[in-house]
């Protein structure tokens, strides 16, 4: 027998689905729902239809933006890119506040075993951002995993025939870790410490 009433138990449900939630958490956060006004539900459901509707991807880097072309991307000099998987790496290393480069999101890493190769991320954008000989750095920055690693090297075998610097941030990160869940004073370090490939 179900405990909860089926518009409860499906709120619960897609507050379980999330990433971190686990059910005691989701039913915390369906209650709270449900004891809010109906105005405070409305803003909060538009909220969620709203960056679903107007976030999408930079032309450029492939961050979040609402706009086509990203503020980071807009601003800062070309000079240097640096290469992450995902758009929440941007953020952890924009936390850093040591970087004024712009960015290139790869939305994932080289991963035999799970089917994704080369062709299934953003290497073939960051050539063509490359190419107009304006970048003298890239900065391979994904994760200190397998993938991440096996990443940044094949990335670095493309671009330094190209007569441009390719660097690894040091492993002021751990190895393992997400850069998402990565300190400031460690993501300091490992830009600041970073080496050529």
């Amino acid at each position: 027998m179900n405990v909860f009433i089926e518009p409860i138990a499906k709120l619960i449900n897609k507050f379980s689905s999330l990433p971190g939630v686990g059910s005691k958490t989701a039913q915390r956060y369906a209650y709270k729902v449900i004891s809010m006004s109906e105005e405070e539900a409305e803003e909060f459901a538009e909220a969620i239809i709203s960056a679903k509707r107007k976030v999408h991807y930079c032309a450029e880097c492939g961050n979040f933006t609402d706009e086509d072309v990203c503020e980071i991307c807009k601003n800062r000099s070309k000079e240097i890119i640096c290469v992450v998987k995902e758009p929440k790496d941007v953020l952890a290393l924009e936390k850093a506040d040591r970087f004024n480069g712009v960015y290139h999101v790869l939305h994932g890493t080289i991963n035999p075993i799970e089917g994704v190769g080369p062709n299934d991320i953003r290497i073939k954008e960051l050539l063509a951002r490359i190419s107009d000989g304006v970048t003298k750095e890239v900065i391979m920055a994904t994760n200190p995993d397998v993938e991440g690693e096996a990443t940044a090297m094949y990335i670095a075998k493309l671009i330094k025939p190209l007569g441009i610097k390719v660097t690894r941030i040091a492993h002021g990160v751990a190895v393992g870790q997400d850069i998402e869940y990565a300190d400031i004073g460690s993501l300091t370090r490992a830009l600041s410490d970073r080496r050529e490939l």
